[in-house]
């Protein structure tokens, strides 16, 4: 039988890939319909967050959300992949990385604090022309990728120390969606002089939702670790709460008075959640303000607890 809807933590072990974790998901819960909002690659460990069934149509909200990472950046040699998964490439001589101290490394981690313009990682998800850039690199082909605007709302160095001629620096990055924490250990080695790449990631946090409440895969009981999508959406977005007749108008595509709804900006998404009779909650829709109404954006029809 398989596993209702709902969100789910899962603290990804090293060496597998976000998909591997989705499939185990997938046998477990007893279904298919499985997703994830941001994948890590196969060297990080820490939180991703999984929807099942209806409850997918929720991912789409929480993608977007800031994170934060624990992450180790080795000042000194960069590697082709950014992170310790690529070909090392030259390392800085032995007296240029003597002179990394923690005034430079405090100067140069300030430039990349607040809102920057960043180049992504070659070997990145990210699609040029329909294709991964990553697969473009395999392919043996030439990657440039356009710079784009994130934020880091904090970068601080938790230790350093010096291992085997090269500078570690133990760090924290809170990030906005779409922030590569290797490119900040390459741009930070780039602007030193040395060379930078990451030999450690661990995603702590997305939005609200922590790492210390998800679940270790190997341990993972889906039904009693899932979120219901009510209880995700309320930690992700702000909320209205509607009344049964406006629950049945949402679920029929209507619009319904926008009177108690949280103020935002046209087309911001809106949680509408539902009291159901049992004393529960449910998520009734996605919805966004258009004028005095609010308009449905994503439905979540009550679905079989089969």
């Amino acid at each position: 039988m398989g596993v209702n809807s709902g969100i789910l933590l899962v603290d990804k072990p090293q060496g597998i890939t976000s998909h591997d974790v989705v499939a185990r998901t997938r046998r477990l819960a007893g279904t298919r319909r499985v997703g994830h909002a941001g994948t890590l690659d196969p060297m990080a460990t820490g939180l991703l967050v999984l929807g099942l069934n209806g409850s997918t149509r929720l991912l789409t909200y929480l993608v977007g959300l800031d994170k934060e990472y624990l992450a180790t950046i080795r000042l000194g040699v960069g590697s082709s992949t950014d992170d310790a998964e690529g070909e090392l490439l030259d390392a800085a001589s032995a007296e240029l990385v003597a002179a990394v101290d923690e005034a430079r490394v405090a100067a140069g981690i300030a430039k990349l604090t607040g809102v920057i313009e960043q180049v992504p990682s070659a070997v990145s998800a990210i699609k040029v022309d329909g294709k991964r850039a990553y697969q473009r690199v395999r392919d043996g082909e030439e990657v440039e990728l356009k710079a784009r605007t994130v934020t880091i709302s904090a970068f601080e160095v938790l230790e350093a120390r010096r291992v085997d001629g090269f500078v570690d620096l133990d760090v924290r990055v809170e990030c906005s969606s779409g922030t590569y924490i290797r490119a900040l250990a390459r741009d930070l080695g780039a602007d030193l002089g040395v060379g930078g790449h990451l030999t450690a990631l661990r995603r702590t946090r997305i939005g609200r939702f922590g790492v210390a409440e998800a679940s270790v895969l190997d341990d993972l009981d889906v039904a009693s670790a899932l979120i219901g999508a009510a209880d995700a959406a309320e930690l992700a977005l702000p909320v209205v709460r509607v009344t049964e007749q406006q629950a049945i108008d949402l679920g029929h595509g209507k619009r319904i008075d926008a009177v108690g709804a949280p103020e935002a900006e046209r087309g911001a998404p809106i949680a509408a959640v539902a009291e159901t009779a049992d004393g529960g909650r449910r998520l009734v829709a996605i919805v966004e303000r258009r004028g005095e109404t609010l308009k449905v954006v994503v439905g979540f029809p009550v679905e079989d607890p089969s």
